[in-house]
């Protein structure tokens, strides 16, 4: 027999051989499908924030689907409507999600707050608060350099003014800007519940505030002692505001010397 036609045979034997093992294997070894995953996924809205606490999107819809939780309230971009499908594929009664959205604790704007260098390098407030704590006076201020913006999906949060503003109306309180800033100034705080917003996280003392910043809370307390309610403390030289306990009456806000404190009032 031909060298080369032997081996063009061998070599075709070896090929069937491993395509037929790799076929009986596939179907062996095979992972069964969990479909009822699968339909849990597909009602989800794909943003894999891990605002429910699991590995994104896949793994919250694993963990329904094996029991390992049963809160189908947990998935803060897809609301009460994800709620209710979930709780609908899995015949229990859906849990319901208080509204919220994400707010920046920061009004240092180029009007309000001090420079004290001219920064040139990467635009990341994650690079720039490396170098001194960033470019501006306030080191617990917003750096404004679009980090949040760069993994916000749903394009809600903007530089205006040298800090990062954030269009409640198009939030889903997916926490991944939440996640992303360097300074922490972002919470989540309820959406259309007229709630007191303090607007600074400086943690310095007043005198020592004011040289930076002519809105940041400079600690005085006068918050805390005109609220009726015990919703305001101030701890660490920063007011804090309870939002079980705030109702908005805007006492704090009216009280407020530096005017780091505002009513926020979002209307359906």
């Amino acid at each position: 027999m031909n060298s080369i036609l032997l081996a063009v045979l061998l070599v075709a034997g070896i090929g069937l051989i491993a395509g037929i093992g790799l076929s009986v294997a596939s179907v062996v070894m095979a992972v069964p499908k969990d479909e009822k995953a699968e339909e849990i996924r597909e009602c989800l809205p794909g943003a894999n924030c891990g605002a429910c606490g699991f590995s994104g999107c896949d793994g919250y819809a694993s963990a329904l689907s094996k029991g390992e939780t049963d809160k189908t309230n947990l998935c803060a971009p897809g609301g009460n409507d994800v709620a209710v499908q979930i709780a609908s594929l899995l015949g229990v009664e859906a849990g319901s999600i208080e509204p919220k959205v994400a707010f920046v604790h920061c009004n240092g704007t180029s009007d309000h707050s001090k420079k004290k260098l001219d920064y040139k390098g990467v635009m990341s407030c994650k690079m720039a608060s490396q170098l001194f704590g960033g470019p501006k006076e306030c080191v617990y201020g917003c750096i404004g350099y679009g980090d949040c913006v760069d993994v916000c999906q749903y394009d809600a949060i903007s530089i205006q003014d040298n800090v990062a503003r954030i269009n409640p109306m198009l939030c889903t309180a997916c926490q991944m800007c939440i996640k992303t800033c360097p300074k922490e100034l972002i919470e989540l705080v309820p959406l259309y519940k007229t709630k007191a917003i303090v607007t600074c996280k400086n943690h310095n003392k007043g005198a020592f505030t004011r040289k930076e910043c002519t809105v940041g809370c400079i600690g005085c307390m006068k918050c805390m002692k005109v609220c009726q309610h015990e919703a305001i403390k101030v701890e660490n030289n920063t007011a804090h505001v309870d939002y079980d306990k705030c109702i908005g009456c805007g006492e704090c806000e009216a009280g407020c010397p530096v005017k780091a404190i505002h009513i926020l009032k979002l209307e359906k």
